[in-house]
């Protein structure tokens, strides 16, 4: 997305510094709730929060790291394994609506941000029963873990 014909989204708010702002605040949430945590697979969310900050530069328009690094996004199929509930894609968007507000974007910077997260969030619920099996791997893991072969 351009804000104009010479300035990405990416670039409008704030470029690397804002987008990894946004996601430090969003996984000092997730640390601190007991619930969301448990289904991050890795002891460290610094990996995650990486791979996020890399995915939210490049949908924004910023540097194709993620796409080089991992390929192609394709985050339906990498949540399809897992269970994301409603009541995970609210805690999630929870975080990350506190995250985007506190961010130094404009109201419409902001508003145009938090559109697109909620989206995704609503797309990605596979699982409608509040309780996922307990055999199944974590929810988020698709997301942030290792990219599929």
């Amino acid at each position: 997305m351009t804000t104009s014909h010479e300035q990405s989204f990416y670039d409008a708010v704030g470029g690397h510094e804002t987008i990894a702002g946004i996601i430090d605040r969003f996984y000092a949430g997730v640390a601190d709730d007991p619930e969301l945590r448990a289904v991050y697979p890795e002891d460290d969310l610094g990996p995650a929060a990486h791979r996020l900050t890399m995915f939210f530069e490049q949908y924004w328009g910023g540097p194709k790291t993620y796409s080089e690094q991992r390929g192609h996004p394709r985050l339906g199929m990498r949540h399809a394994p897992f269970s994301v509930t409603p009541a995970m894609r609210d805690r999630w968007l929870g975080h990350m609506h506190a995250a985007i507000e506190d961010a130094d974007m404009s109201a419409e910077h902001t508003a145009h941000f938090s559109e697109y997260v909620v989206r995704a969030a609503h797309f990605l619920v596979n699982t409608f029963d509040e309780e996922a099996p307990h055999d199944q791997a974590p929810a988020f893991e698709g997301l942030h873990g290792p990219p599929s072969q």
